[in-house]
């Protein structure tokens, strides 16, 4: 049995983890976080669970998840159950619409590259292919 008394201060996880007090505050107001212990003073005390549990939020982050996919990926990663196979579909999920972003992206810029190539860099605006291009309807 491991217990761990609730010792650390907001500004003590926030360094640990690498974020800023008010992001752990938004993470409580939105659920992400348990409501941490206060203490006598009021003050909030927090333990490694809520450590942990931050750095969860933020690999999520760079993984591209977005917060309501992160509190599903919390609740799923407490189910023994059907979790990591919910898991594994969301991530699945996650990296379709990142392939599908990575090729919109790419589209943007073959387009925009193709414009820069075309654009002398010089001479009146009215002639410039890159305008042009941003103020015809008929662009698509």
């Amino acid at each position: 049995m491991n217990t761990q008394i609730s010792s650390l201060t907001i500004g003590a996880v926030a360094k640990r983890v690498g974020v800023a007090i008010d992001t752990i505050r938004y993470y409580e107001r939105e659920g992400l976080l348990p409501e941490p212990v206060r203490r006598a003073s009021g003050y909030r005390s927090y333990g490694e669970g809520t450590v942990a549990q931050l750095r969860f939020i933020r690999r999520a982050k760079d993984l591209g998840f977005t917060l309501e996919e992160i509190r599903e990926l919390l609740t799923l990663s407490a189910d023994r159950q059907r979790g990591v196979k919910a898991v594994k579909q969301r991530a699945q999920q996650r990296l379709a619409a990142i392939e599908l972003r990575i090729t919109e992206l790419q589209r943007v810029r073959d387009g925009l590259a193709q414009l820069v190539e075309s654009c002398p860099g010089h001479g009146k605006p009215e002639e410039c292919p890159i305008l042009r291009a941003l103020s015809d309807e008929a662009v698509s």
